[in-house]
């Protein structure tokens, strides 16, 4: 029996976080519907992770996290735990987070399209938005997405952090103006809108009025393909599937 794939996010408060994974979970049921494709929540937000693998025998668990970090390193983990504590039967593997993957550095520059920010316009300095961490290798992480993104367009590109981590959002931006940026555009190193993203917003529009901010990630195709890359890498023994 092929296992399910259990697709779990965090989950948040912000209703919207919560249909933007639900849609896309739907691309990816759509880019492969070969695959049953269960939808999870670690916490705020149903269903919980604990309800939806008392539902299967066998899964693969797709942690849609960005990068790893807390969430990735114990909240998964734990939650798997748990899981298996109660039904030592069940056949799960976890798969890998999401990135690094050249598809989210696509998606991020296809949503900096989306509000006219051309990669081939020098005239741009991008802040790269995380959500920051205590670890610093989780953060250095998000450093090494802005300098490919520099090396692949004619942009300045500088990280930010909205919580837990140095430069801010302003900070970056007084970096990317005192470079000689004439105009500053946002990316969202996110993958649904939500409390930190909105802050994001907040801070670059009192530090640049003018600065053009990107939406998160969301239910892109490249994303909804890497969740299944991410399941089949994690697959105990191949799987045929159908032409």
């Amino acid at each position: 029996m092929t296992p399910a794939l259990v697709a779990v996010a965090h989950g948040s408060r912000d209703p919207r976080s919560a249909a933007t994974i639900s849609s896309l979970v739907d691309r990816l049921r759509w880019l492969r519907p070969d695959l049953d494709v269960r939808l999870a929540f670690l916490d705020l937000c149903a269903p919980r992770l604990d309800a939806v693998l008392a539902t299967v025998a066998r899964a693969v668990v797709v942690p849609l996290l960005l990068g790893r970090a807390f969430h990735a390193d114990v909240d998964v983990p734990g939650a798997v735990s748990r899981a298996v504590a109660t039904r030592p039967r069940l056949d799960l593997t976890v798969a890998d987070v999401l990135g690094p993957d050249s598809r989210l550095e696509t998606a991020a520059l296809r949503r900096l399209a989306e509000v006219g920010v051309s990669p081939a316009d020098p005239g741009f300095g991008v802040v790269l938005a995380a959500a920051g961490s205590r670890q610093a290798t989780s953060n250095s992480a998000i450093a090494a997405v802005a300098r490919r993104l520099a090396q692949h367009t004619a942009w300045r590109v500088a990280p930010a952090f909205a919580c837990a981590a140095r430069p801010t959002v302003p900070d970056a931006i007084a970096t990317l103006q005192a470079g000689g940026a004439r105009r500053i555009a946002v990316a969202s190193w996110f993958l649904t809108p939500g409390l930190l993203p909105d802050k994001v917003l907040q801070l670059a529009s009192i530090a640049h009025p003018q600065a053009v901010v990107a939406a998160p990630l969301g239910d892109d195709d490249g994303v909804a393909s890497l969740i299944a890359d991410r399941y089949d890498l994690a697959l105990p023994l191949p799987v045929a599937y159908p032409a």
